[in-house]
């Protein structure tokens, strides 16, 4: 834990891992610690029942360089700004804490991308996602904060580096030993999962409403404008992985606004950059387009900023201006 903890802006969650006042349960920490209860949950029954591709040994070592990788570049952005690293100072409890979002990471890109035989692109995008967080950051209402979804980069960088044979897990994984009935079911319990944790902890509701709002309308103006199936272009939203996606990927509470409004905006402009890629036939679609909006949302960051910063000093050139002519006015008197 540092020594001296930035205190957040209002209506923002304090980091993972940062002192809280007494009797106050952090949000933020509950919904990261159901997320990684929920995606380890989500493996273990993948890899016993439902008949994951990917090797059982796969997400265990995936998880184990994330928690280096968040450990490394923790200790060294530490040494950088000359302050504690944020999992000391409370224990176990604060290694446990600062380590979730590492350890949901981890498991998203070993769950979500598939190799054949070849892990090391899986490692890649753990690095890759983890690192992000340390990199790419934009002054967000005060402080320093990043913008990257760090499972959705990790997967994105993963998918342009080594397309070629390297994809996302195939969509039937996720109900391959399923029979019918379970098939029907998995869906909607990964969804009353995740829209509970999304409705009572990350309070992302209106992001999902756009989202799902979006996706619905673009998929009737590529219908009826460039006539493509109605089915082929809705018919994504019922499936597990898409389900997955909205309520655990997009839904992301570290990189999202937190304004209602603002939420739905980002949500449908996910859902309207997915259906300009898939005029032009982009893949992977769904990781591409998130990817995109998060790049965006950081660069209008750092846009906000420099133009702030040049307000600020243009307000304070005429005040330097008529401090050094009262000077001038007192010495000549």
């Amino acid at each position: 834990m540092t020594a001296t903890v930035t205190q957040p802006a209002a209506g923002q969650a304090p980091q993972a891992g940062a002192p809280r006042p007494a009797g106050k349960p952090d949000p933020r920490y509950l919904a990261l610690r159901n997320f990684a209860i929920s995606i380890s949950v989500f493996n273990v029954f993948g890899y016993t029942l439902l008949g994951f591709e990917q090797p059982w040994l796969w997400p265990i070592l995936a998880v184990l360089c994330g928690y280096a990788t968040e450990i490394g570049l923790e200790l060294i952005s530490a040494w950088a700004y000359k302050r504690a690293p944020r999992f000391r100072g409370r224990g176990v409890r604060g290694v446990y804490e600062f380590l979730l979002p590492a350890h949901i990471t981890s498991l998203a890109v070993s769950m979500l991308t598939y190799g054949n035989d070849l892990f090391l692109p899986v490692l890649f995008g753990v690095v890759v996602g983890v690192g992000g967080k340390h990199v790419f950051q934009a002054p967000i209402a005060g402080r320093m904060r990043h913008f990257m979804n760090p499972s959705n980069f990790g997967i994105t960088v993963s998918l342009l580096c080594f397309g070629t044979w390297f994809s996302i897990a195939p969509p039937y994984q996720f109900t391959e030993n399923a029979n019918n009935f379970f098939r029907m079911a998995i869906p909607l319990i990964i969804a009353t999962a995740g829209t509970v944790i999304n409705a009572i902890l990350t309070k992302r509701v209106a992001l999902i409403v756009g989202w799902l709002g979006g996706f619905a309308i673009q998929g009737v103006i590529r219908h009826f404008v460039w006539d493509v199936a109605v089915y082929s272009a809705v018919g994504t939203m019922s499936g597990v992985a898409f389900v997955l996606f909205t309520n655990y990927m997009i839904s992301d509470p570290g990189t999202t606004p937190t304004k209602a409004r603002n939420q739905f905006m980002f949500g449908a402009s996910v859902a309207m950059v997915y259906g300009v890629m898939m005029l032009f036939n982009v893949v992977y679609t769904l990781f591409f387009a998130t990817t995109a909006v998060c790049a965006l949302r950081g660069i209008g960051w750092w846009v906000a900023h420099f133009r702030q910063r040049r307000r600020e000093r243009a307000a304070a050139v005429p005040s330097a201006t008529a401090g050094t002519a009262t000077g001038s006015e007192a010495v000549a008197a």
